[in-house]
């Protein structure tokens, strides 16, 4: 059945980097899990075999028996189909943008294809993102359709602004500021007891995250390229997921 929410509809928060980066401190996030989903994300892979690989099972339910679920966020940013099939690496595209035509208003990496919508097994719910460069600065950001501020918007903090220093190391720009728009953000009405709980807690300081140097591409980031420093948070908060 429906599960009841709360939400508001327009809303916007945005996190200045050189306070660290923004991954949660008031309930403890599982840095590697983001960490693998990204690195996904920008492989440009449907399947979820890799996912699974790497203990993330939270797609498992969407994808088909040949665990695919279809031209989804990845296929988007780097196979979008055009015009005769003709594909294209928006990503890479956005990138080789940021260092050609800096003052550009329309570096834009977008998931929402509208052709595709039907072939996917679930409509992306970060949608788009565009990076903005001035003075040696690199912002980005994110429009969310629908956000779950509890279990997902979290992840997507921590993912978007991990992208974006990625992308500014490939640029050799200061990854500045993350901005996230949403269109329909809500509270599940079974995460409302954790979120009252969550709010009780004192935020901590934010981690480091380190990235390696001398990475030359986009696909060349792996894993063991990322190291987060001083991460303190309060426990875990256990959710049930909802996707609607």
């Amino acid at each position: 059945g429906i599960v009841g929410l709360k939400s508001i509809f327009g809303y916007q928060i945005r996190f200045d980097l050189r306070y660290g980066f923004p991954l949660l401190t008031t309930k403890k996030m599982p840095f590697d899990l983001l960490l693998y989903e990204l690195l996904w994300f920008i492989s440009g892979s449907s399947n979820i075999k890799y996912l699974q690989d790497h203990k993330i099972h939270y797609w498992d339910g969407f994808a088909d028996d040949e665990l695919n679920l279809g031209p989804v966020y990845g296929v988007q940013w780097r196979h979008w189909k055009g015009q005769n099939g003709k594909e294209f690496d928006q990503l890479q595209w956005a990138i080789d943008e940021i260092k050609n035509n800096p003052h550009s208003k329309g570096i834009i990496v977008s998931a929402w294809n509208v052709a595709d919508l039907k072939a996917m097994r679930l409509p992306p719910c970060h949608t788009m993102f565009q990076f903005d460069v001035q003075k040696g600065k690199l912002r980005m950001q994110l429009y969310q359709r629908s956000s779950d501020v509890f279990l997902g918007l979290p992840f997507n903090i921590a993912q978007y602004a991990m992208l974006l220093e990625m992308v500014a190391k490939l640029t050799g720009l200061e990854a500045r500021e993350l901005i996230i728009s949403i269109g329909n953000a809500h509270l599940y009405q079974n995460h409302l007891d954790a979120a009252k709980e969550q709010l009780q807690r004192k935020p901590l300081q934010f981690p480091k995250l380190k990235i390696a140097d001398n990475i030359k591409s986009i696909d060349d980031f792996k894993f063991e390229d990322f190291e987060l420093v001083g991460y303190e948070s309060h426990p875990r908060i256990k959710a049930p997921l909802v996707i609607l």
